[in-house]
């Protein structure tokens, strides 16, 4: 089984800072691309930031420039630092990664269980 699994999310004020961390445990062959979605209440998931195992990073409009994507290979793990806060960011921010389990396999995509950022004086 795979699994990934975020932490880092709280209550900050505006302005501040967390930072995301999300680490895949199980069978793992290779990561592709891993990244960083998020929902807020009544709205759809969207995509936050990715990062290929190779390549340039991307980034959602609304938060270039505040927010960093990154990921460390050996660990399995991806980050996401997210400065400058504003209560708009406030979601359940959801870890993704494409995910082979042997080199038999397809690449599969799981999602994580999701952590709470919420932004609010």
């Amino acid at each position: 089984q795979v699994q990934l699994v975020e932490s880092g999310g709280g209550l900050v004020q505006p302005g501040g800072s967390l930072r995301l961390s999300c680490a895949a445990s199980g069978s793992i062959v290779s990561i592709n691309a891993m990244g960083w979605y998020r929902q807020a209440p009544g709205k759809q998931r969207e995509l936050v930031a990715v990062i290929p195992r190779g390549g340039s990073t991307k980034y959602a409009d609304a938060v270039k420039g505040r927010f960093t994507i990154s990921r460390d290979n050996r660990k399995n793990t991806v980050y996401l630092q997210m400065n400058s806060l504003k209560p708009e960011d406030t979601a359940v921010y959801y870890c993704n990664a494409d995910i082979a389990k042997s080199l038999l396999s397809p690449v599969n995509n799981y999602w994580g269980q999701g952590t709470q950022v919420t932004v609010s004086s």
